[in-house]
């Protein structure tokens, strides 16, 4: 019976261990799990920052007679320059347009657009500076917004107060207020201009005739003899980036694309704007046998089909 018993438990111990020896052995390793990069590449902008003129301010004169603008763009400029961001000066460009002769028009709108242009700035900010001094110290509100450069569309704006202190420096002032909205700020616009990386920028198209043309919507164009709205249609399906676009109505007299995406860069890395946009629609135009003029403002363009 000893012996019995002494067989059958020293069979258990042997079964349990070949058991463990098995399991240890022959257990497949698990395979690790393979997680995909997730990670976006951002582009950052190039900033500039102007002033804000109200009716009847000259831009090429208004830091030159106003330090606390001065002051109050280069604290804004210090301070997206301290978050990484590259920024453009302009008072420098100002002052190189002003020593080239670069202006073409005393118009403080075309003076401003051609600064823009000439600066190469992705985003450019407009500040707004306000000074409010009273027997109980003074303040300094900063109004920012910021304008995507080649079809002035805004992308962010924040108001920062300084809080009111017992002092004359602005400068210190003005910093402060910026200080406050500066993060959040540059979050949204960042936010903003990776969209217009991503999916392109928003330009809106109108397509309409002159009095004495003879052509209309419903006119059969191209080698297909198919209706001109139905072959302008075709082509902006080719050439709006990502083929996003839309249609806001058409008429025989008139097309509208209420949001046509282009890109932000063009091939060779230069900013690709409406006026680029619009020769390629006056080129095509022209492959139809059709004559027609462009116009643009801000970010809509207007065809005109004689």
């Amino acid at each position: 019976m000893k012996t019995t018993l002494k067989t059958i438990i020293q069979i258990c111990l042997l079964v349990w261990a070949s058991s463990a020896y098995s399991q240890t052995v022959t257990k497949e390793p698990e395979t690790p799990k393979v997680v995909e990069s997730t990670k976006v590449t951002t582009v950052q902008p190039k900033i500039m920052v102007i002033p804000f003129t109200k009716e009847g301010e000259n831009i090429r004169t208004i830091l030159e007679e106003d330090a606390n603008r001065r002051i109050a763009i280069t604290k804004i400029k210090e301070a997206f320059d301290s978050r990484g961001f590259t920024t453009i000066d302009f008072t420098a460009k100002l002052k190189a347009a002003k020593d080239n002769n670069v202006f073409t028009s005393d118009s403080q709108t075309d003076i401003k657009a051609q600064i823009i242009q000439m600066s190469g700035a992705d985003i450019y900010v407009q500040s707004e500076v306000v000074v409010d001094k009273s027997t109980n110290g003074t303040s300094v509100k900063v109004i920012l917004t910021a304008y995507e450069a080649s079809t002035g569309n805004s992308l962010s704006n924040k108001v920062g107060d300084s809080g009111r202190f017992y002092t004359d420096d602005i400068g210190k002032l003005a910093s402060k207020a910026v200080d406050g909205i500066a993060v959040d700020f540059l979050n949204v616009m960042q936010t903003k201009f990776t969209e217009i990386v991503e999916n392109g920028k928003s330009v809106i198209i109108e397509f309409s005739f002159d009095a004495d043309s003879s052509k209309k919507m419903s006119t059969d164009v191209g080698t297909d003899a198919l209706p001109l709205s139905d072959t302008i249609e075709a082509w902006m399906a080719k050439n709006a980036y990502k083929n996003n676009y839309h249609i806001q109505g058409t008429t025989d007299v008139k097309m509208v694309f209420d949001d046509v995406k282009i890109p932000l860069k063009d091939e060779k890395g230069a900013n690709y704007n409406s006026n680029k946009f619009a020769l390629e629609i006056y080129k095509f135009m022209k492959t139809l046998g059709i004559d027609c003029k462009k116009d643009i403002k801000g970010n809509t363009i207007y065809i005109t089909i004689k």
